[in-house]
């Protein structure tokens, strides 16, 4: 099994760097060539699951305004499309916008762009009431890793919320790691941890500039 070959174990969306083994392009060239879900997004227990755990954790019911870098072919964008007024979602890769597009095709909330994350910032497209960094951050260098996380703070409402999903387990073309990316989002992004959701292959966390709990914003306190 070449570096190339997508695994079990290798869950994650998109990327902005230049991976251990590939160019920026080259890994998700031939991951795309071979299948249009090269991570089994669509059909995976694992995946379908995952996407079930991240929308539960959201601290409210919608959002005006959301951001999904590295939407892949945009199997979560479909989902978070439910639950936002406006949303774009973005990817490194052409065929990847190319999926997403028609995945939310007639959905006239929804834009797919391609970017490259954080350099392509959409700036002009904020600010964000949610930001989704889903399988992503850990293709990013320590250097890109830092800069999106000044993005995100510079980009969230005053009631905004960032929501982190990775796969935990090592894989050759990772970066950082998972607990290394959630670890500077806590730190840099100057936000409250809502949620905390820890597994051995996945680790989710959520961060809102509103520090009240569910149950507060809901007025059951």
């Amino acid at each position: 099994m070449d570096a190339l070959t997508p695994r079990t174990e290798d869950r994650p969306a998109d990327t902005t760097s230049t991976s251990p083994s590939s160019s920026p392009t080259t890994y998700f060239d031939n991951l795309y060539r071979r299948s249009d879900d090269p991570w089994n997004l669509r059909e995976g227990w694992y995946e379908s699951r995952k996407r079930s755990l991240t929308l539960a954790l959201l601290p409210r019911p919608r959002y005006r305004n959301a951001f999904e870098p590295g939407c892949a072919n945009g199997e979560l964008t479909f989902e978070l499309a439910k639950r936002c007024d406006a949303l774009l979602a973005a990817d490194l890769h052409e065929r990847a916008v190319q999926l997403a597009g028609e995945r939310m095709a007639g959905a006239s909330q929804v834009r797919i762009e391609r970017r490259t994350v954080p350099r392509d910032w959409p700036v002009e497209a904020g600010p964000f009431d949610l930001i989704v960094i889903s399988e992503f951050a850990y293709y990013l260098h320590a250097a890109e890793l830092d800069a999106l996380a000044g993005c995100i703070a510079a980009s969230l409402t005053p009631d905004g919320t960032l929501l982190a999903c990775h796969w935990r387990r090592p894989f050759a073309e990772a970066l950082e790691s998972a607990d290394t990316a959630h670890a500077l989002f806590d730190a840099r992004c100057g936000l409250t941890r809502l949620a905390h959701h820890d597994e051995a292959d996945l680790l989710i966390d959520v961060w809102s500039r509103d520090a009240r709990s569910v149950a507060q914003r809901e007025g059951l306190l």
